[in-house]
């Protein structure tokens, strides 16, 4: 049985790279461009198994073209695909990502398909009680919740990426234990102005174990209801911050997998995602355990 389990989007993408963002309705010529697997979980679970842990995805993929190479992904990264439902006649979730080079900026446009549900049946239910961490984002909102409801019955963590500010997300807030969101979600969700004021109130509105917001470059801060931690954003020359918090996400599961305290595992988070932007795409840039491991030492942090 996998260690992390995952319930959430998948996403095939074409990462488009350009020198600079064009302005509307004029040509420009792309200096590259390439297929990828997204999506904030699935992208969460390859860098999970990149970083030494055995990852599982639960979901639904098509028979179609992006449905195929999805699957195919996850098997390159040695990802479970055991509890993936394949059916046919269905469009997968894509989307089309520009990467402006001058500005290490993206823009993205999806479609979402038109897969059916995620339903849970008993062998994935199986599969997230045996799991230490389930992770979520927002999508796949029922099975999401169900999911979240058969961890906290059998003490599977549930982290949750909370990137979207979906309808109806206060379900799975409060049957969270480590929540995840950006500065964004944070601010608008708790309709304040003060990332530490959005904290607090996350805090005593969901009852987590613990809240992280991630700052982006500026890094992020740690609430365990009782104080707060300030961990850092690592300086590198980044190429391509798409997926970024995604992978941010997996290396905190991880991290929790090896037995690391919260700050570890922000601290080790950071220096995974600073690492991931110096290449180009989500998951194939995520670097090896023992690297970020040699990272770290040299800014002089011990895990």
């Amino acid at each position: 049985m996998s260690k992390i389990v995952g319930i959430g989007a998948c996403v095939m993408d074409t990462l488009i790279t350009v020198p600079n963002y064009p302005n509307e309705d004029t040509k420009l010529r792309a200096t590259s461009s390439k297929i990828a697997g997204g999506g904030p979980t699935a992208t969460g679970i390859v860098a999970a198994s990149k970083l030494s842990e055995d990852a599982a995805y639960i979901g639904v993929l098509s028979t179609d073209n992006g449905g195929r190479f999805l699957r195919d992904d996850f098997i390159k990264y040695n990802v479970n695909v055991d509890n993936i439902d394949i059916i046919d006649g269905y469009r997968s979730f894509t989307s089309v990502i520009w990467l402006a080079e001058d500005s290490a900026s993206r823009t993205c446009v999806f479609d979402k398909g038109n897969l059916p549900p995620l339903k849970l049946d008993d062998k994935k239910r199986e599969a997230i009680k045996n799991a230490q961490v389930l992770m979520i984002d927002g999508n796949e909102m029922d099975a999401a919740e169900e999911g979240c409801k058969v961890a906290r019955e059998n003490g599977t963590t549930v982290l949750y990426d909370c990137g979207g500010l979906y309808q109806g997300v206060e379900r799975l807030l409060k049957l969270t234990d480590v929540m995840i969101p950006s500065e964004e979600f944070a601010l608008g969700h708790t309709k304040t102005e003060d990332v530490k004021e959005a904290a607090k109130k996350l805090y005593e509105l969901y009852s987590p174990e613990v809240i992280v917001i991630t700052r982006g470059k500026i890094g992020g801060i740690l609430y365990d209801g009782k104080e707060f931690f300030e961990y850092p954003a690592f300086l590198v020359k980044a190429v391509d911050s798409n997926g970024s918090g995604d992978v941010f996400h997996g290396a905190f599961a991880a991290a929790l997998c090896k037995g690391y305290d919260y700050k570890k595992a922000c601290i080790f988070s950071s220096a995974v995602s600073a690492i991931k932007c110096t290449g180009y795409g989500a998951r194939e840039s995520v670097p090896s355990f023992e690297t970020v491991k040699s990272f770290l030492k040299e800014k002089n942090y011990e895990l």
